[in-house]
């Protein structure tokens, strides 16, 4: 798998994973920071082991998009913020897809890449014109970090916020929903940020675990030199997700 190659774990906050499945039937729209190229795979990945019974979808630059092909067959759509009818476009497909049984979308709203840290960053006002025209549904706030630690690859941690039913916040406007959604996301970010900064895996299930050691070479010669001592050869160099 890609993401295998290029990370040494990909882990989610242990106390934040949520079962959905009850309300099944029910729109789901997941929306992250975009601190990174990697987090449509990432999501892609996490809707798999989190929400496997709903299809993926995902808006993306309608430009990366006809760059990346292989991402439509995933579930990718193409979309053009920048203009009022790539806005229109967005909107009328995406409510497409929440209506359809059994989906699932998942979204960046900050619109570019943002560090992690920068919670200024403004989110783009369609996901809170999407939670206005749908009559209910789930929305889940997902926070996105990739650091590194004591390995040669990063870890790719992830913490889901609380869920909370459209349905419950019909009375809002569009400007109350940009309040709503951005609260619950920087909250979120905080919350994994005070995990990150902590430096320990123990909060964490791993859902991936990736390549070990340094490369060939170095490996090679920590093979050997365990060999000639008698211990036991471990690839990795700490002990997170092993």
């Amino acid at each position: 798998m890609y993401l295998k190659r290029h990370f040494h774990s990909l882990a989610i906050e242990r106390n934040s994973r949520h079962d959905l499945k009850i309300t099944a039937g029910l729109p789901l729209i997941v929306y992250a920071n975009h601190p990174s190229w990697w987090d449509p795979l990432v999501a892609h990945y996490l809707n798999l082991r989190l929400f496997s019974e709903r299809q993926f979808y995902a808006p993306i630059d309608a430009d990366a998009l006809a760059q990346y092909q292989v991402f439509a067959k995933l579930g990718f759509y193409g979309v053009n913020m920048n203009c009022v009818s790539g806005a229109a476009a967005f909107l009328k497909q995406s409510l497409g897809i929440a209506r359809a049984r059994g989906t699932a979308i998942w979204i960046t709203p900050e619109g570019r890449f943002a560090d992690v840290r920068d919670h200024q960053a403004e989110l783009m006002p369609g996901l809170a014109h999407l939670c206005t025209r749908l009559d209910d549904g789930w929305v889940l706030p997902l926070a996105l970090e990739y650091v590194f630690w004591e390995e040669r690859l990063p870890h790719c941690l992830t913490k889901l916020g609380e869920p909370f039913r459209i349905g419950d916040h019909q009375d809002r406007r569009k400007s109350q929903w940009q309040q709503l959604l951005t609260e619950r996301l920087r909250n979120t970010q905080i919350a994994l940020a005070e995990l990150t900064q902590a430096r320990s895996s123990e909060p964490f299930d791993p859902l991936l675990r990736g390549k070990r050691g340094a490369g060939t070479l170095y490996d090679t010669s920590r093979r050997l030199r365990a060999w000639m001592t008698g211990r036991e050869f471990r690839a990795a160099h700490g002990e997170h997700f092993e």
